[in-house]
């Protein structure tokens, strides 16, 4: 398995002083309309004429408990400047978050994208239901509708309802990062991505591919980094019938004690498994560091192993395979030795004369 470099996605200084300058703008907007406010209040008050003008009523409680709300102009202004002040600060909360605690923490891997991602979850919700309630749709209103899509989505949407509790799922437990080495079925590659309904992984022949969530949750996953990048190489060598078993240990374990990426603890391991039809059979058994080192390892150390066979005389032995010729005229006198008329030539005059008395 090799890993493909994919870091966790950090923004850069660029991008972060944008969203930066963006808050500020955005802050430096709400203290001038606070001083306007305090400034020209009488004036401003002379807009409060928008909750005059009433758009339609909100009826909360049935029967002779029933209680109208008048929902106004005014009331519409102040949802969409709550969601516009949702939006742009989602949109921006990286950077906010960046700056001023993510920057100071010593977090793990992944662990960033993973807070700014449910804590953008967590602004939408809330800010959804504050526009919402200033709209005049309280909880008992909305209780029905969220009745009516659960019944929606048990049947029409359970997949993709699926996947996005399986995305909060995967965000909260973390069993994959941004950057891990993974192995899901017969795919394998670094998570690049983990969005609301699926996660991006890129190969190792760095093509994109898209997971739905739930695969993740409900399948087999190996994840080759999770808590440990440490990985074991097993590199397999057959010898020749009638080599030095002490000399082919000596060129395993040179081998593996020259190779820069070998780790000296877990030290190498060498094994005589088998007696093979045409091989001895050894394992070259060690440890590596990183995911990202393990086909470069494999390469060294078998490239130094056939060099220091041919140094010390020590043959890597092949399968062997006798085969017998035969020459053309070994095999016509055989046909001619197994036919019937050599065999029996009385037999052949035999069915010669029945067969001219039947004719």
């Amino acid at each position: 398995v090799e890993g493909v470099e994919v870091e966790e996605p950090q923004m850069d200084l660029r991008q972060v002083n944008q969203q930066s300058l963006r808050l500020l703008r955005l802050g430096l907007l709400l203290m001038f309309g606070v001083l306007l406010y305090w400034v020209w209040a009488d004036v401003i008050n002379a807009f409060s004429y928008t909750n005059t003008i009433v758009l339609w009523e909100s009826t909360e409680g049935s029967g002779a408990n029933a209680t109208s709300s008048p929902i106004s102009l005014g009331d519409v202004i102040t949802s969409l400047a709550i969601g516009i002040g949702t939006f742009m600060l989602v949109g921006n909360l990286p950077g906010l978050l960046e700056v001023l605690l993510l920057s100071r923490l010593n977090l793990k891997q992944g662990a960033s994208y993973a807070v700014t991602t449910l804590l953008s979850y967590v602004i939408v919700v809330i800010g959804v239901m504050v526009v919402l309630g200033s709209l005049g749709l309280s909880w008992g209103k909305l209780q029905w509708l969220v009745a009516a899509l659960g019944v929606g989505l048990g049947f029409g949407l359970q997949e993709i309802f699926a996947n996005f509790i399986s995305g909060i799922i995967i965000l909260f437990e973390r069993p994959i990062r941004i950057g891990d080495v993974i192995t899901i079925g017969e795919l394998s590659g670094t998570v690049s991505r983990i969005r609301i309904r699926a996660t991006t992984i890129i190969d190792f022949d760095r093509k994109e591919i898209i997971i739905p969530n739930k695969a993740f949750v409900t399948e087999r996953l190996i994840n080759w980094s999770l808590s440990d990048t440490v990985t074991r190489l097993i590199i397999t060598v057959g010898f020749a019938y009638g080599s030095d078993l002490k000399a082919c240990r000596e060129i395993l374990h040179t081998a593996a004690r020259d190779n820069s990426r070998v780790m000296d603890d877990p030290e190498p391991m060498i094994l005589f498994m088998t007696f093979g039809n045409s091989t001895l059979d050894h394992e070259l058994r060690v440890y590596v560091k990183d995911i990202g080192d393990r086909l470069y390892a494999i390469d060294e150390l078998n490239r130094h192993i056939d060099q220091l066979c041919r140094e010390r005389g020590v043959e890597i032995a092949f399968n062997q395979i006798d085969v017998h010729l035969r020459s053309a005229s070994d095999d016509v006198r055989i046909a001619s030795l197994g036919s019937p008329a050599a065999d029996d030539p009385e037999g052949d005059a035999r069915q010669d004369g029945e067969g001219d008395a039947g004719r």
